[in-house]
């Protein structure tokens, strides 16, 4: 219900209540037996018409006068039916009352109180009409349970078309906290692209260049002592150039989410191994234990993680040695581990390096834990294990 239909409403209650006081004093006038007493009679209607107009703006401002109207109103409609020159026709004003109640109270208090007019009536009517009483105690019962009813319909409609508004009000601003929720998730998304793109600029180019430097200063210092060596050195770095170039076209063109290693994690990581042999001259050795399979997204990590973990060996560890373990039963893991000079985990983790960081993140994405152990000339053991498989053990 709008507030077109509200105020249709009030307007159809004002004019019921006007026609019954309007046809209360008319028919007062026709009626032969009411003119003796008609000033009278007249009088009281007009005190309870009075009552009644401002009775909605009263009760508003005055909680306590409602009883007091409705005390006052029975006190005319009884005193009107109990004069020697009276008719039953006065019994229509309790309808008014039976109305403001089904606005005002529950339905069990207006029930009651039609159930009241109707005992009410009976007994006042019973001394001049007798038996008839009843009869027309149910009549005027039928109009005060039909015009309360339509009153109670009334307030219930109104009641649902606050409510609606609350939920619809409630209904926009859970509609803006989503758009806002998808607007931080959008630009959480752009920020985890760069992310995925800074560590694969460092997990794949950056090695490869940082390679390339290697290759370069080896081979002017080879230039110095022996020119004909350089030689080497040169085709070992138009080959890094190569895979670099061929590395950046790869991620250029793969502008979309990751896909596993070509061929499974146990292929790829043997190429990468062979490839490291080749270009950096590290030696690692491949141990695989189980062959259960893994999800995709869980095969692409564990091998940037482990192409990152061999590249942090090339670089810092300073040993031409390393050893690759992989787990792929229950409980699944992955160590890289090299005897080179290790290094202070703390210090490492306050300077916030991209490698170590790009590791954690890689795992965390998959459900994994990631581990490091290492100390100053001890080396150092990289390890990521499923977290699910710990949690079920402990």
């Amino acid at each position: 219900m709008n507030r077109s239909t509200d105020f249709t409403s009030k307007w159809i209650f004002y004019l019921a209540a006007g026609c019954f006081y309007a046809g209360v004093i008319l028919r007062s006038v026709l009626i032969p037996e009411i003119r003796p007493e008609l000033g009278v009679m007249l009088a009281l209607v007009l005190v309870g018409l009075a009552l009644s107009a401002i009775e909605p703006i009263l009760t508003p401002r005055w909680k306590g006068y409602f009883p007091i109207y409705l005390l006052c109103q029975v006190v005319l409609i009884l005193t009107l039916l109990t004069r020697e020159h009276s008719s039953d026709l006065y019994a229509n004003l309790f309808f008014i009352p039976s109305m403001l109640i089904m606005l005002r109270y529950n339905a069990k208090i207006g029930w009651l109180w039609i159930a009241f007019c109707a005992a009410l009536i009976t007994l006042v009517l019973w001394p001049s009409n007798g038996a008839e009483a009843i009869a027309l105690a149910l009549v005027y019962t039928a109009g005060n349970a039909f015009f309360g009813s339509y009153a109670l319909t009334t307030r219930r409609a109104q009641a649902a078309r606050l409510q609606n508004q609350a939920l619809a009000g409630e209904l926009q601003v859970a509609n803006q906290q989503l758009r806002d929720y998808s607007s931080q998730l959008g630009q959480l998304a752009v920020e985890r692209e760069r992310n995925q793109w800074a560590r694969e600029l460092h997990d794949a180019v950056t090695q490869t260049v940082f390679s390339m430097m290697l290759a370069t200063q080896s081979a002017s210092l080879l230039f110095e002592r022996d020119p004909l060596q350089t030689e080497v050195q040169l085709e070992r770095l138009g080959q890094l150039a190569n895979s670099a170039l061929s590395e950046m076209q790869t991620l250029i063109s793969e502008l979309r989410p990751e896909k596993e290693p070509q061929g499974g994690l146990l292929p790829a990581l043997r190429r990468h191994l062979e490839e490291r042999s080749l270009q950096d001259s590290l030696s690692v050795s491949m141990d695989v234990d189980g062959d259960q399979t893994l999800a995709a997204e869980e095969e692409q990590s564990l091998f940037r993680i482990a192409q990152e973990a061999l590249n942090n060996v090339s670089k810092h560890a300073q040993t031409r040695q390393a050893q690759l373990r992989l787990h792929l039963a229950e409980p699944f893991w992955m160590e890289v581990s090299d005897q080179g000079q290790g290094f202070d985990l703390q210090q490492i983790d306050r300077r916030g390096k991209v490698g170590l960081h790009s590791m954690r993140e890689r795992a965390a994405e998959i459900g994994w834990e990631l581990g490091v152990i290492t100390s100053p000339g001890s080396g150092t053991c990289i390890r990521v294990e499923k977290a699910s498989t710990r949690e079920r053990q402990v």
